[in-house]
């Protein structure tokens, strides 16, 4: 019980900080609205503090976004927490438990709801292109579509990720790319066309000096 509470206790403490901190941002929204297709949607997990918040602005109405969510230690907390903006989850990743996983997203896909994904999650390596996340998209027929952050002033953990936590008070850039078309593409040709508009999107908004 002790544990449990305790969790509970974070999960909301955590949540309250997540908003506190995205209330007092300056907030600019780049790319169109999800349309009704539906998607395999791609973000870093190093950007995972305030991305919640983006589907609030970008979502479809009536249409529902499942986040992908392992079952490491730490993917609990981050269930709970995405519980509370609203949005569902799926347990499992496309490496661990991947068979459920993938045949949950597939159903997701099939009822025309997008699938949310941090492709270099849960433990990395760092900015790389789960194979999973190809596999979705081209199983399926739908386009991805990349969804990034960037923050004028924030906090850098020390983690794998690289995970940063944007300052209060600071200018927020939200962007979601256009949908990409990997339907044609072999799975490394797929990843290198990803990465690239990663780091695209990341150079467009870049807050330089």
């Amino acid at each position: 019980m002790g544990n449990s509470f305790k969790t509970t206790l974070i999960t909301y403490l955590v949540f309250i900080l997540q908003w506190l901190i995205f209330l007092s941002c300056k907030k600019i929204y780049k790319g169109n609205k999800i349309d009704k297709a539906p998607h395999v949607i791609l973000f870093w997990h190093g950007r995972l503090a305030l991305m919640p918040f983006a589907f609030r602005y970008f979502r479809q109405k009536n249409k529902k976004a499942y986040v992908m969510i392992s079952h490491h230690r730490d993917g609990e907390m981050i269930a709970r927490i995405i519980k509370l903006f609203h949005l569902n989850t799926i347990r499992g990743s496309t490496s661990k438990g991947a068979s459920t996983a993938l045949r949950s997203a597939f159903k997701v896909l099939d009822e025309k709801d997008d699938i949310v994904i941090t492709p270099d999650g849960p433990r990395g390596p760092y900015r790389s292109i789960a194979d999973g996340a190809i596999l979705l998209a081209q199983k399926k027929n739908v386009k991805i579509r990349l969804l990034n952050y960037e923050a004028k002033r924030f906090w850098k953990f020390k983690s794998w990720d690289k995970m940063i936590l944007p300052k209060p008070f600071t200018t927020l850039i939200y962007r979601l790319s256009e949908p990409l078309d990997i339907s044609n593409l072999d799975k490394d040709e797929a990843k290198k066309k990803l990465l690239a508009c990663f780091k695209h999107i990341e150079e467009l908004d870049s807050f330089k000096e």
